[in-house]
C-alpha cells in the first residue's frame, strides 16, 4: 500500500539526522514530516510538471517535493538552485546525484549557482511552466523579493510560491562567525499581504511557511 511505502521512505529519510533540522517542524518518533506534509500534499494534489526549489541545507524540501512528483502519475522534476555558500555539501555534482539517489529520489536537477546566476543561464529560458516555487535561500527581504520575482511570470495558472522561515525575524548564524545577518523574509511576505491581487496564507509552525497565490488564478480554478 502507498501509505506503508511512504512511511518506509520517511523512516529511511530520517535515518539522516541532518534532515530533521532547519525548522520544517519534523519529528522522527512518529515519522512526521511537519511542514513537509504541506510540501508533499500540494505537489501531489496540484500535480505540477516543474517545481523550483531555491536553497536547502541538506535537501529536505527538494527530496519531499521530488518524492511527491515521483508518486504522481504525471512525473515531473525538481529544479534545485543552491550555490553551496554555507559549506561545500552541494559542490560535487556526482556526490549530489548519489546523495539524492540514496534517498530513492532521482528527479532532482541541481544547479550550483545563485538565483541571479540561474536567471542569466540558458536553463532559465528553457524552463517548462513552473507549478511551484519554494523560496528558502538567503533569508533577506531583498533576496526573497528577487527569488519570487524571478519566477513569478513563469508560474503556471494556479501555481503557488512558498516562502520558508516566515514565522519571525531573527539573526541567522547559518554562514558562520563574522557572517551573521538578520533574517527578514517575513518583512517581504508581510508586504505581499497589501497586494489585493494575491492570496497570502501563513502557516506558523516550525520556522513557518507562507503560501502565495494570485487571486485571479485562484478564482479561475474554482
Amino acid at each position: 500500500m502507498e501509505g506503508d511505502e511512504l512511511k518506509e521512505w520517511i523512516a529511511r529519510l530520517f535515518q539522516d539526522e541532518q534532515l530533521l533540522r532547519m525548522g520544517h517542524h519534523q519529528r522522527k518518533s512518529d515519522l512526521n514530516l511537519g511542514l513537509g506534509w504541506i510540501y508533499y500534499g500540494l505537489a501531489r494534489s496540484m500535480r505540477p510538471k516543474t517545481i523550483v526549489v531555491i536553497g536547502s541545507y541538506r535537501g529536505f524540501a527538494p527530496l519531499v517535493f521530488g518524492k511527491a512528483l515521483l508518486d504522481n502519475e504525471e512525473g515531473g522534476e525538481v529544479v534545485f538552485i543552491d550555490p553551496s555558500l554555507v559549506d561545500d555539501f552541494w559542490t560535487d555534482a556526482a556526490a549530489v546525484r548519489a546523495y539524492f539517489a540514496r534517498h530513492q529520489v532521482t528527479n532532482i536537477r541541481h544547479f550550483l549557482m545563485t538565483t541571479q546566476d540561474f536567471t542569466r543561464s540558458s536553463s532559465y529560458g528553457e524552463l517548462a511552466p513552473v507549478g511551484m516555487v519554494f523560496v528558502d535561500g538567503y533569508h533577506s527581504e531583498e533576496q526573497a523579493r528577487f527569488d519570487f520575482e524571478a519566477f513569478e511570470e513563469q508560474l503556471s495558472p494556479g501555481g503557488v510560491a512558498l516562502f520558508h522561515d516566515t514565522a519571525d525575524q531573527r539573526v541567522s548564524k547559518m554562514y558562520g562567525p563574522g557572517r551573521t545577518y538578520q533574517r527578514t523574509v517575513k518583512a517581504y511576505v508581510d508586504s505581499l499581504k497589501d497586494n489585493p491581487g494575491l492570496q497570502v496564507l501563513d502557516v506558523p509552525f516550525g520556522d513557518g511557511v507562507t503560501i502565495v497565490r494570485k487571486v485571479e488564478a485562484a478564482a479561475a480554478s474554482c
